[in-house]
């Protein structure tokens, strides 16, 4: 398992443990944040010179640990096919990683 799949499945767990009234306080917020940069960072590799980045719906508080997991897992798999060398730039394990650190932090976990 790579340290970005760890990292997100670590935190989207944590999110499925948390009561409603965390959730509804920005925890579920913040999740769906990082889900969609996460997308959105998979579609740039996905798909260079795209002109618009879909959004990631908002499926609501109690689906966004799963939409968290899907976009994680999706940029994993993105990074792994294009290699270290051919991802955008500032688009990388690391980088995915920190931010979703960063997420957990800002939710208390």
């Amino acid at each position: 398992m790579t340290p970005l799949l760890t990292a997100v499945d670590s935190f989207a767990d944590r999110l499925r443990t948390l009561p409603q009234s965390r959730l509804s306080r920005g925890a579920a917020a913040e999740g769906l944040a990082l889900a969609r940069e996460l997308a959105a960072w998979t579609q740039r590799i996905e798909e260079p010179g795209a002109a618009q980045v879909r959004e990631m719906p908002d499926a609501g508080m109690f689906a966004v640990a799963d939409q968290v997991a899907v976009a994680g897992h999706d940029l994993a798999e993105a990074l792994l096919a294009v290699g270290a060398s051919g991802a955008p730039e500032g688009i990388g394990t690391a980088e995915a990683v920190a931010l979703v650190e960063a997420a957990a932090r800002r939710c208390g976990l």
